[in-house]
């Protein structure tokens, strides 16, 4: 199950990268999600920091354009 979520995740995290919404984002997280598995808990670490670093550098930038 939280592998699950944690590739939903990393597959927004790499559809936004573009842009745009849509299927894409869910197949490469559908993908994403079962590679981790396979991986193993390492895999789940790996994706977990994925998203992780990806949702400090936007907090970073919103901070920056905040001024604060």
């Amino acid at each position: 199950m939280i592998g699950r979520i944690i590739g939903a995740l990393v597959g927004r995290e790499m559809d936004r990268r573009d842009g745009r919404g849509g299927a894409k984002g869910a197949a490469m997280g559908w993908f994403a999600g079962s590679a981790m598995r396979r991986m193993g808990p390492l895999g789940m670490i790996l994706g977990g920091g994925y998203v992780a670093k990806k949702a400090y550098e936007r907090r970073k930038l919103d901070k920056m354009r905040r001024g604060w």
